[in-house]
């Protein structure tokens, strides 16, 4: 991953001085996930690959204009549905984004050296737990927890309000949390010889 300080050294970088190594950097840092979420929309996986070097490679093209870009993050994601959303326009299909529609997979939970501890059981009930969200919800829950968007931003990409990521990170929340307390309550007590 990367800092805050590393992304805005990089842009300027790029705008300033065309420093390929800083976009060979940032093309690494926002490939994959901009892959996920294009792939989300469009359902192709060779076309979410297209679409999302389509944006980095737009970044390369523009970089003079980098400057003026407040988030870069939301500016890749907001390319990324627009362009997602042309392509589905082109091939005369559904021409606005419903979130209910859209499916999301998740990568690999984070985990610091705390939570190494969580057994795999219940590392895998939390998977299956996001798994089973509705798209809305996994796809919010993803673009917030995996991904690393504020909430705020992630109301822009998908031009919805904060209220409205507020009450789908609850909804998540509130599932995970029935799971892992279902998996509390299935384990066998340990006995006691006394």
């Amino acid at each position: 991953m990367y800092s805050g300080e590393e992304l805005d050294m990089c842009l300027r970088q790029i705008a300033a001085a065309g420093c390929q190594q800083s976009y060979r950097r940032l093309f690494h840092w926002f490939y994959k996930p901009l892959k996920q979420f294009a792939l989300a929309i469009v359902k192709s996986p060779e076309q979410a690959e297209e679409i999302a070097a389509d944006v980095l490679v737009n970044i390369w093209r523009n970089r003079g204009q980098l400057p003026g870009i407040d988030n870069i993050r939301v500016y890749l994601y907001v390319s990324a549905r627009n362009i997602s959303l042309n392509y589905l326009k082109q091939q005369h299909r559904q021409a606005t984004l419903s979130l209910d529609d859209v499916s999301v997979s998740m990568g690999p939970l984070a985990m610091d050296p705390e939570q190494l501890f969580i057994s795999a059981e219940l590392v895998n009930r939390v998977r299956s737990a996001i798994d089973q969200l509705p798209p809305r919800c996994k796809l919010i829950f993803k673009l917030i927890r995996e991904d690393g968007l504020k909430y705020k931003e992630v109301a822009s990409i998908l031009d919805i309000s904060v209220n409205t990521i507020d009450n789908q990170m609850a909804i998540a929340f509130k599932k995970i949390s029935q799971a892992i307390h279902l998996d509390m309550t299935r384990r066998p007590v340990p006995r006691t010889e006394g």
